[in-house]
């Protein structure tokens, strides 16, 4: 099984700490504690990129790190590559 890091409850992201593969089941590990969180990877997700954990509707915020980080410029369902094609920076906001 594929893991990924949750850095903080309520972030509606996690980073691959591996690449992931479309129809794999992952499982979500927060930082801080013992809790999980699994999904099945929709999309490939290569190493150090954002999978969702949450489902996000188009114009709503993702969180990572427990700050806004972005925006999603699509809906976006858990086990989604979550990146450029579909996020927002707030940087670029």
């Amino acid at each position: 099984m594929a893991i990924f890091l949750i850095h903080r409850p309520g972030d509606s992201v996690g980073v691959a700490t591996s690449d992931l593969t479309a129809g794999s089941a992952a499982t979500g590990r927060f930082r801080d504690s013992d809790a999980t969180i699994d999904v099945t990877a929709i999309d490939d997700v290569p190493l150090g990129h954002k999978i969702a954990v949450a489902p996000l509707a188009e114009g709503a915020p993702v969180v990572e790190y427990g700050v806004e980080i972005g925006v999603a410029t699509q809906a976006i369902q858990p086990g989604q590559h979550v990146h450029v094609h579909n996020l927002k920076g707030q940087r670029w906001a």
